[in-house]
């Protein structure tokens, strides 16, 4: 899982928000499945922050989110570009990912239901990313810019112990993640990708475990033989 840190910028909110029910009458499709992402977000920072939304705050979040439908092999962030905005993703996956000179990938991280994504460096700094965000499955999204999401967390309480907590757990994986890279053999990261993220290995292709994971598919298949 990922966040990112929060941009400084001033977007304050107006004083007037129309509440609307996030499910209503005569919706279109398009509208129908952006309730839905939104009603999977709202449960995400309530269990998360173990607050409740009122209905208030739900109507600044539903009005600060986008709703993206995002193809397979499409890019929301590539290198070179600032990042600007922070993705929850509701269906499908995404990868963050760099290039080197030599043309080889390092996958930084897998991002699928639940989690989100964002180049966090490129937030904070505003300086051009040095990584691609693409879609790996034809995925649904809620974007939201650093600014709105500092707005939010300085009007809802929920959001800002959501961002808290978030934070840790980032903070935690990423340490882990270090651990793994520098200490573990080829043989340890996957016995240890196994033990604590089975999804990975099973969900995406071997290709991109193997440089998820820093090795190549040829040592990842004997690995997976053993």
């Amino acid at each position: 899982m990922q966040t990112s840190y929060i941009s400084s910028q001033n977007n304050a909110f107006g004083n007037q928000w129309h509440i609307r029910s996030v499910s209503q009458k005569n919706n279109t499709p398009q509208e129908t499945k952006k309730d839905s992402a939104i009603a999977t977000l709202f449960q995400y920072i309530s269990s998360l922050s173990g607050m409740t939304l009122t209905s208030e705050e739900k109507a600044k979040l539903q009005m600060a989110f986008k709703h993206k439908i995002v193809k397979r092999k499409q890019y929301l962030l590539q290198e070179g570009d600032v990042c600007k905005h922070l993705y929850f993703v509701v269906h499908g996956a995404l990868r963050m990912y760099s290039v080197n000179e030599r043309g080889q990938e390092a996958i930084v991280s897998f991002n699928a239901e639940g989690d989100w994504c964002s180049d966090r460096e490129s937030i904070a700094l505003m300086e051009p990313s040095g990584f691609n965000i693409e879609a790996i499955e034809h995925s649904e999204v809620l974007q939201v810019s650093a600014s709105q999401l500092e707005n939010l967390s300085l009007h809802i309480p929920a959001v800002c112990e959501m961002i808290k907590k978030q934070y840790k757990i980032y903070a935690i994986e990423t340490q882990n993640r270090i651990h793994t890279a520098i200490s573990m053999t080829a043989e340890e990261r996957y016995q240890n990708l196994i033990e604590f993220y089975p999804e990975i290995a099973k969900r995406f292709p071997k290709n991109m475990v193997a440089c998820y994971l820093g090795i190549q598919p040829e040592t990842l298949s004997r690995l997976r033989k053993k």
